[in-house]
């Protein structure tokens, strides 16, 4: 199963990831640097980071960040959107995957939703529904630490699950969201398709499965 990492919103998604980048750049200099430089020779300066790429689908907001670790390209690809929730609230939902973990249709995009709503159910196991008038997926989630403020749950990544998940926000107009019986909001999904096939294409996995 992928590595499931955590994103607010896509104002501090280059916070995170260069909460990836730096270890990964770490590793790789101390890979590469010599065992004993010559005491005359300067270290060469590392490259600069290339700027992650931001792109804008309807509602949706997609990152690309790339990091050199020395032995390939890592790509941490994210795409996120934001709502107000049931109680006038500010939220957003992201999605988010690396190159280097595993791929659809091993494992799919993990997704969060973080909102700054103090009454929905946290704990390892909160029920959750995501769906609209033609029908719901049930998930389970586990809350996280607190994201740029606000409280985050992370939909528990099994694959069969996040598939139908996927599919059902490509269908929807707009995703009805609730935790247990507390509902969180209803989530524009303007957008989502051509995002997701951007995810897709920057990270190299297939996505007719979920965005024919």
């Amino acid at each position: 199963m992928m590595r499931i990492v955590r994103l607010a919103d896509l104002a501090i998604a280059g916070v995170l990831a260069a909460s990836i980048v730096l270890p990964l750049s770490g590793i790789a200099s101390a890979q590469t640097a010599p065992a004993q430089p010559a005491p005359a020779q300067a270290a060469p300066a590392a490259p600069a980071p290339a700027a992650p790429k931001l792109e804008t689908f309807g509602r949706w907001s997609t990152l690309v960040d790339e990091v050199d670790t020395g032995e390939d390209i890592r790509k941490t690809c994210a795409a996120s959107t934001a709502f107000i929730g049931a109680r006038g609230e500010s939220g957003t939902l992201t999605l988010i995957i690396t190159n280097g973990d595993a791929l659809p249709p091993a494992a799919y995009p993990s997704v969060t939703i973080a909102a700054d709503n103090t009454a929905l159910p946290t704990g390892k196991s909160v029920a959750a529904t995501f769906g609209d008038d033609k029908g719901h997926v049930a998930a389970k989630l586990h809350s996280d630490a607190t994201v740029g403020g606000r409280l985050s749950w992370t939909v528990d990544n099994q694959a069969k699950t996040s598939l139908a998940l996927l599919r059902v926000m490509r269908r929807a107009s707009v995703l009805d969201v609730s935790f247990g019986d507390v509902p969180v909001g209803s989530i524009a999904m303007d957008g989502f398709t051509k995002a997701y096939r951007s995810l897709g294409a920057s990270c190299g996995f297939a996505t007719t499965d979920v965005a024919p």
